[in-house]
């Protein structure tokens, strides 16, 4: 049956019920599957029927997350994978060959960067950055040999939001893969396959699991890509656990409730304390004052999660407004349940040089603020009573 609305797509899709009637899906804690005969084996590995094989290859927790998810972000086929940065990793590894290029906005995640700056050009693969404020003059960065385009919209942690319309048509322009890291939004705030991404990538670990528990990426897209995508991925490994996907596949049926509250806490909290004396600067991408607020309210449902606060007397600052938080956990995840801040500059993107820290707004002032469930009233004096004791 098809669903129309994504509430009920992600709460009905589901494995099919064994024989023991559950209502809920099943853990398959089972490294194989048993062929019911030996031509029965040879046709699925020679992919002539379809069938649970090993599950490294596929599993039918991982085949019910991905059924959810590929229904949520309107993508034709799917992978799951053990970690986010597993995801980011095989999106682009598995596309891209020796002498190839890659063209990126600048504002990506620090283990992103880290993959283009460190650990592609060690296979020959090179990179350009482009800046969002720029975006116009991306025409000038494409090169004979660019294969790629890879974005994160809203950027993490600057929460820059790039236009998923006319970047998709300028990568159609120049026949480049657009690759997407949705993980911010999460499938229910904003759908990049519809604006035409080829691939969506996502840290399940973050929003979708929504609790803290457990690690877990997905690669969306187009049929074909993702068939390249399946090859490498299977033969390399990376694959994620039936346990975690089971996990994350209950998780997205409440995501929706989850992320409607989340947003509802984080623009009432960007609310308070713009304008606040010790802060000089709110970002949140639903804020009337964010740069680029018309753009985030064409493309998302709502403003997301995430928040950032710069507040004055940078380093220093941040640090002892971070000691001072009583219920705010200090922790290197985000997307929780619970309310959670993080100082990009010394932790998730201390690898990057202040210059390139600089280039994408991460000052040293600058906290990240995972806005949870909690009642906001608890959030926001938590945050007023820290930005108090550390003047």
């Amino acid at each position: 049956m098809n669903y129309k609305n994504f509430e009920t797509q992600a709460v009905r899709i589901a494995t099919s019920s064994s024989d023991q009637r559950e209502h809920s899906a099943p853990l398959y804690l089972s490294s194989s599957f048993v062929f019911d005969s030996a031509e029965q084996a040879r046709q699925m590995f020679a992919d002539e029927i379809e069938g649970n094989i090993y599950s490294r290859y596929a599993n039918p927790n991982t085949s019910d997350l991905i059924e959810k998810v590929c229904a949520a972000e309107g993508t034709e086929s799917g992978i799951t994978t053990a970690s986010g940065m597993a995801a980011m990793f095989g999106s682009m590894a598995s596309l891209l060959r020796q002498g190839d290029h890659v063209l990126a906005s600048r504002s990506l995640f620090g283990s992103t960067h880290q993959l283009l700056t460190r650990i592609f050009p060690k296979w020959g693969i090179s990179h350009t950055y482009g800046d969002i404020s720029d975006i116009d003059k991306w025409e000038e960065l494409v090169q004979p040999n660019t294969k790629m385009l890879f974005i994160e919209t809203p950027s993490n942690p600057g929460l820059e939001i790039i236009d998923l319309e006319y970047i998709a048509k300028f990568a159609n322009a120049h026949n480049l893969v657009l690759v997407v890291d949705n993980c911010f939004a999460t499938p229910y705030l904003q759908q990049p396959a519809k604006w035409g991404a080829h691939i969506v990538t996502h840290s399940a670990t973050k929003f979708i699991d929504g609790q803290g528990r457990v690690l877990g990426g997905l690669i969306l897209g187009k049929k074909e890509l993702i068939d390249e995508v399946q090859f490498f991925m299977r033969h390399t490994g990376p694959s994620l656990s039936p346990f975690n996907a089971w996990v994350l596949a209950k998780s997205m049926e409440t995501l929706a409730v989850r992320m409607d509250r989340h947003c509802e806490n984080a623009l009432k909290i960007a609310q308070y304390f713009e304008g606040n004396p010790e802060v000089e600067v709110v970002k949140y991408p639903f804020l009337a004052s964010h740069p680029q607020f018309h753009l985030a309210k064409k493309q998302m449902k709502h403003g997301g999660g995430i928040i950032t606060l710069t507040l004055k007397g940078g380093l220093s600052r941040a640090k002892k407004f971070i000691d001072q938080l009583q219920m705010i956990s200090v922790t290197a995840n985000l997307g929780d349940t619970r309310s959670i801040v993080t100082h990009p500059a010394s932790t998730t993107h201390s690898k990057l040089s202040e210059e390139e820290r600089e280039k994408v707004g991460i000052l040293n002032g600058l906290v990240r603020l995972s806005v949870g469930l909690e009642h906001v009233d608890d959030i926001i004096l938590d945050i007023e009573r820290a930005l108090d004791q550390s003047k």
